[in-house]
């Protein structure tokens, strides 16, 4: 038996397991959600998570193209699932898998660019657009008009800079390769170790740097505490995160429009600036000479 026929087998075999939990219905997704939110039932999550394990299938079949093991999609998918039920607010008037689906994307698209190289990628939302579009568009567009597309046309498409592809399609045609490896035929070559630079700062910078960033912190940390739930989510998912979410997404979350979010958005960074100006005050004034 093949490696790949093995792989279909247990592929079938799970679909066959997953197959036994029936979809729920709204109302009884609500109950058990409402359960597991209000009460802490985890017998009630267990059963939101398996009756939605078909769908993390169904995703999962989006990435078949990057070569990974569709199992291996799965299981993250489904890591990703059991973070949205955990997460899930059922007050919020969605379905779960609404919710569930950007939660199971997020933990597929991280396995795969941390399986595509040992040399990290970038995490920021623009590179993971670029990394997971740049391939699809450049082969529909071949399979459209039969030609390859240039960088500058297909930037463009994307609605991204120029430079931005270009740096991408390098490392998506790059390799690792390891800096032991000798630069030249004899052993006395040097190695690609040999020739990095050492950039990093001097002991003493770096302790100062590190200074002002507990300070910066602290001060970040006493002004969040000036914040409502609803207003800490758009900083925690927006404005502080590596991937963060768009109005739309957090409007979602919310049941309200993307308009409000904006202004919710502005109302919490003119809060922050004038706690953050407060504490910069409090300090300039301490620290001021007596006399």
């Amino acid at each position: 038996m093949t490696a790949l026929t093995l792989q279909q087998d247990n592929i079938d075999r799970y679909m066959a397991e997953i197959s036994r939990y029936p979809i729920l219905s709204r109302e009884a997704e609500l109950e058990l959600a409402k359960r597991f939110f209000d009460e802490g039932d985890v017998s009630a999550a267990h059963e939101l998570v398996v009756a939605n394990l078909r769908f993390v299938v169904k995703i999962a079949h989006e990435y078949r193209g990057y070569g990974l093991k569709l199992l291996d999609l799965i299981q993250e998918g489904n890591i990703g699932l059991m973070v949205a039920v955990k997460k899930f607010d059922p007050h919020k008037g969605y379905r779960v898998i609404s919710y569930a689906v950007w939660w199971i994307r997020a933990y597929i698209q991280s396995y795969i660019m941390r399986s595509w190289s040992l040399v990290r990628l970038g995490a920021s939302r623009l590179h993971r657009k670029l990394f997971f579009r740049l391939r699809s568009e450049k082969a529909k567009i071949l399979r459209e008009t039969g030609e390859e597309i240039g960088s500058r046309e297909l930037a463009e498409r994307l609605e991204v800079d120029e430079k931005a592809v270009l740096d991408m399609e390098q490392r998506l045609a790059g390799r690792d390769f390891s800096l032991d490896a000798k630069l030249g035929d004899d052993t006395s070559a040097a190695s690609h170790l040999d020739m990095l630079t050492e950039q990093s700062e001097d002991q003493e910078t770096q302790l100062a740097t590190q200074q002002e960033q507990a300070q910066l912190r602290g001060k970040v940390a006493k002004a969040m505490k000036t914040l409502n739930d609803k207003e800490r989510y758009i900083v925690e998912n927006r404005l502080l995160s590596d991937e963060p979410q768009t109005l739309q997404e957090i409007g979602d979350a919310f049941a309200v429009s993307r308009e409000r979010v904006r202004q919710l958005e502005s109302r919490v960074i003119a809060k922050l600036r004038t706690t953050l100006q407060e504490a910069e005050a409090s300090d300039s004034q301490l620290q001021a000479p007596v006399g």
